[in-house]
């Protein structure tokens, strides 16, 4: 599936229905008094999250979106049936902006949440409604107000509890193919991963939860430099990020330095955020290396795990250590 996230949208609900200008008509009735009913409301257009859904891709085809006018109001007091509204179903993660102005409508995180992004208009008043002591034939009624318009920005972004940090070819998605059942292309390149992608880990018996892979980082990404602002706007709802630096680096230490400072240059609150370092690759060393390796620090309290996505080694320790990570979070 092509993973689309963000799309620009016009939405328009539906115009109030006029109200009715009426009197009575009965046999034995000459000069009946007005009974002009009131224009229907307009439709909503309603935004709504789907946790069946995955991208923003249907909103890439079709841009514009329309609730139902009122109906106008009618003789005998009958009220004009009010519009329907239009309901957009996007996934869970997905943010509302106004177009044009980067104002936060709302943040629909969870099955459920919804927004009312434009209102309908209010049906007029009928002529039935305007009279009075004094005006027993009042010959006026209001029109409908018309329905609200704007533009949006949607854009999602992925929700997942660890996101997978790293440069490209760190080994994000051969990692995630093997602790999971996500199954991302892996080839020996750069940017081999465009778009997150998101598996579920059982750890345990009834413990589990999903993991983010994605595009790789590389330095000044924080300016939008590679996939920079594509990748870290997902990276935002994480709850624990793993580092996976590649232990035949020159300077893993130093690596982990630029990933973690592209993170804060973003946003703070990332920088902030628990974090677990994985060394990969570590097939590719002697026992003597690795000795060497173990003496690697990252900062106080942060666990540094040695693993081997195609050995299959040290997978269960980085597992344990998200887990408690989470854990932690959530107490």
């Amino acid at each position: 599936m092509q993973f689309i996230d963000q799309a620009v949208i016009f939405v328009r609900a539906g115009n109030g229905g006029n109200g009715a200008i009426s009197f009575r008509r009965e046999k034995f009735v000459p000069k009946g008094g007005p009974d002009g009913g009131n224009g229907g409301n307009g439709g909503n257009v309603v935004i709504r999250a789907d946790k069946q859904l995955g991208t923003l891709l249907d909103f890439r085809y079709k841009r514009h979106y329309k609730a139902e006018n009122g109906e106008h109001g009618r003789g005998k007091d009958q009220t004009g049936k009010s519009g329907l509204d239009t309901v957009l179903k996007v996934p869970c993660g997905t943010m509302v902006l106004e177009g044009g102005h980067n104002r936060v409508l709302a943040d629909l995180v969870r099955h459920g949440d919804e927004v009312i992004v434009a209102a309908g208009g209010k049906g007029g008043r009928g002529n039935a409604e305007f009279a009075t002591s004094t005006n027993q034939a009042p010959r006026i009624a209001e029109p409908g107000t018309p329905g609200g318009e704007r533009e949006l920005m949607l854009e999602l972004k992925l929700i997942a509890d660890v996101g997978l940090v790293g440069f490209p070819n760190a080994g994000k998605s051969t990692l995630i193919s093997v602790i999971s059942a996500a199954k991302p292309k892996i080839a020996d390149y750069p940017f081999t991963t465009l778009t997150p992608n998101l598996g579920i880990v059982r750890y345990a018996e009834g413990k589990s939860f999903t993991v983010a892979d994605m595009p790789g980082l590389i330095k000044g990404a924080h300016q939008g430099k590679g996939l920079g602002i594509q990748f870290l706007r997902h990276i935002e709802r994480t709850r624990v990020l793993v580092f996976l630096v590649e232990a035949v680096s020159e300077n893993p230490k130093r690596d982990y330095e630029i990933l973690l400072h592209e993170l804060a240059s973003y946003s703070s609150t990332l920088a902030k955020k628990p974090k677990v370092v994985a060394l990969t690759k570590t097939d590719l060393f002697e026992a003597a290396a690795l000795k060497r390796l173990k003496k690697l620090s990252f900062g106080k309290g942060i666990p540094v795990i040695q693993i081997s996505s195609v050995a299959r080694s040290g997978l269960q320790p980085l597992l344990e250590e998200m887990w408690k990570a989470l854990s932690k979070e959530s107490s």
